[in-house]
């Protein structure tokens, strides 16, 4: 599906409801597969939280996760450990050019017996469950959160706990944050000090139920609009101020890009102000929450300023390269853009070309973090329906802020 986008008014006041955390919801839903007592409220409705529940429940060898890298992780840690069964995870063609290796040597450290089916480090994988040989594993501090918190939402169901030992600088440090909140609100209890995550056994846990804070990397669009437009407030829920989520940065990141963020009754509203005087260029390491640079690249070309992303290695990773993705798409629209392995900077352009289409490389945050600037210009982005990956009601929702969807 291809939308043209356009801005056909400015009006000044809009609520939604955004969908649950998809970072949050999969983590819960592999916690509630391993104890059913759990109930969990405001789940995610993007594609990866459905794929991740069918996953759960399906009893067949193969299970296929389409591109959701979030649940290649997670499930190839779950499957791990359940004794006897044997499973092949596989997922697209691009996840299977996402690397799985440092997961599964950490979990052949483990003593799972995990084989690649096709190319050696990549899915799709065979894994056949077995009971754990150790409670002790170690891999490197900078890979992907991902790794880190698939080990830690199994950890409390093996018969020792885990204790799991990262080597050098970690670069994850809100994701896993993140998994130790939601394993305490479960009512398990886990350590993260001097590098090392300590996470005893529980066997069974108390019923509750959990409600998923609504999504941050989905309000960073919204924080784009409000940045983009002339004299705009937009309230968004379900949301907390002291977030579990690295995303919830925003708040601040967006202050120097002139978005005022108010918190009341679990709910955010973000107010047009006027931009600092000092913000020349916005220089970000973004280390700890690389989902929003791509929005926060576009807001810049957007309002006519530079900026000087770091801290974005695993970007090159994701559903696309997205720095090389970022650099060809505003390009086209007529930035100037200068990217290496781990960091983006963008010159600061006063012309934003018209009519251009946005390709989107399978990649939803590429059309939802270009769709802001039709605001500005008018824009196409390919493959549109691309977004039902962490959000499927983006488009309805534009329209609810008079952008003509077409």
């Amino acid at each position: 599906m291809n939308l043209k986008l356009n801005h056909i008014s400015n009006i000044n006041t809009t609520t939604l409801q955004i969908t649950g955390s998809k970072s949050e919801t999969n983590r819960l839903l592999i916690l509630k597969a391993l104890y059913p007592e759990i109930e969990i409220e405001n789940i995610s409705n993007s594609d990866d939280s459905q794929l991740m529940q069918a996953a759960l429940r399906s009893e067949d060898e193969v299970v296929d996760i389409h591109h959701a890298g979030t649940a290649m992780r997670f499930l190839t840690a779950y499957f791990a450990i359940q004794k006897g069964r044997k499973t092949i995870l596989t997922g697209s063609e691009r996840m299977q050019e996402r690397p799985i290796k440092i997961l599964v040597e950490a979990l052949r450290q483990l003593g799972a017996e995990i084989t690649y089916e096709k190319e050696e480090g990549y899915p799709p994988i065979k894994i056949i469950g077995k009971d754990p040989i150790t409670n002790r594993v170690s891999l490197a501090a900078n890979v992907s959160s991902q790794y880190i918190s698939a080990l830690m939402l199994i950890a409390s169901s093996l018969p020792n706990g885990l204790e799991i030992v990262l080597e050098g600088k970690v670069t994850s440090v809100p994701y896993i944050k993140m998994t130790l909140s939601l394993l305490k609100d479960a009512g398990i209890q886990g350590a993260f000090e001097n590098n090392i995550i300590s996470i005893g056994p529980v066997e069974k846990v108390s019923p509750k139920v959990i409600v998923v804070e609504s999504d941050w990397s989905s309000a960073s669009y919204f924080y784009s609009i409000v940045a983009l437009s002339d004299n705009r407030s937009v309230t968004l829920g379900s949301y907390k101020q002291n977030s579990y989520q690295g995303d919830s940065a925003l708040a601040n990141i967006y202050k120097k890009l002139g978005v005022e963020t108010t918190f009341d009754n679990n709910k955010v509203t973000l107010t047009k102000t006027v931009i600092p005087s000092d913000t020349k260029v916005l220089e970000l390491n973004l280390s700890n929450s690389p989902d929003i640079a791509q929005t926060i690249a576009v807001t810049c070309f957007g309002l006519g300023k530079a900026c000087y992303l770091t801290g974005l290695h695993t970007l090159k990773i994701k559903e696309t390269d997205r720095l090389e993705a970022l650099k060809i798409e505003i390009e086209k629209l007529g930035g100037e853009v200068v990217i290496t392995d781990d960091s983006l900077r963008l010159t600061a352009t006063a012309l934003i070309r018209s009519e251009v289409s946005i390709d989107t490389y399978h990649d939803h945050r590429m059309a939802m973090a270009f769709a802001p600037l039709a605001l500005r210009t008018k824009l196409f982005i390919n493959d549109a329906d691309v977004v039902s990956k962490s959000y499927p009601d983006f488009w309805s929702d534009l329209k609810k802020l008079d952008f003509e969807v077409l």
